[in-house]
């Protein structure tokens, strides 16, 4: 009997190496389509909750939180490029002008999984070509309304909720359960709420440990 693996991602759509870690996990789940069957839980994490609306320049913003130079910062954009890459995600060659607050996505996908565990990663796979790709505006409605739609979900009701405040008290609740539990980086992937890969690991790392796992008793 091929063996059910519980994949909590927990990520923000705002993190390239997000982006990276799920098409890796993704391109390792497609090797083992014979050995596993999972379940992905996409799973909220702010990396900048105080982010106001009309969100910071990327440069400005990677200067003060991390304190890189422009220089540093060009060579991290093109490890990502090609980390990328490797894993079929095409990055914006020029990088994003600016970072969003992300709140109302993680309401957007907190339903989505409600809905259905399928859309809920279409969703989050649209947000991030939306984000990473495009360089979208990722706090304005018509562009998480263009991803709702991008997932098979309903727009008028996406609406409804981005109008109102809908699954903020469960976004809020879950973002402080992962933090509790010692998550303070993104991603996350959590399997059977035991096992911990942190980063955005190559598909090959995904693949071993997956392995590794489904192999354990149960």
């Amino acid at each position: 009997m091929t063996p059910m693996l519980k994949i909590d991602f927990v990520s923000d759509i705002s993190c390239p190496w997000c982006a990276i870690g799920l098409a890796a996990l993704e391109q390792a789940l497609a090797n083992l389509q014979d050995e596993v069957a999972v379940h992905i839980h996409v799973q909220p994490f702010e990396l900048n909750p105080q982010m106001p609306a009309g969100g910071q320049d990327i440069a400005e913003h990677l200067t003060q939180k991390y304190g890189s130079t422009p220089a540093q910062q060009e060579q991290i954009r093109d490890t990502i490029r090609q980390r990328g890459a490797e894993v079929g995600f095409a990055f914006n060659p020029g990088g994003r002008g600016r970072i969003y607050n992300t709140f109302a996505a993680h309401r957007l996908l907190h339903w989505a999984g409600l809905e259905s565990s399928d859309q809920q990663l279409a969703l989050k796979k649209a947000l991030l070509l939306a984000c990473h790709r495009d360089g979208q505006v990722m706090e304005a409605s018509e562009v998480l309304l263009a991803a709702v739609a991008q997932a098979g979900l309903n727009v008028a009701r996406a609406s409804e909720i981005l109008a109102g405040d809908e699954f903020t008290a469960e976004v809020r609740e879950a973002q402080v359960f992962y933090t509790s539990q010692g998550i303070h980086s993104v991603p996350a992937v959590i399997i059977n709420d035991r096992h911990l890969i942190s980063g955005g690991q190559p598909a090959a790392v995904f693949e071993q440990a997956l392995r590794q796992i489904a192999a354990q008793p149960s």
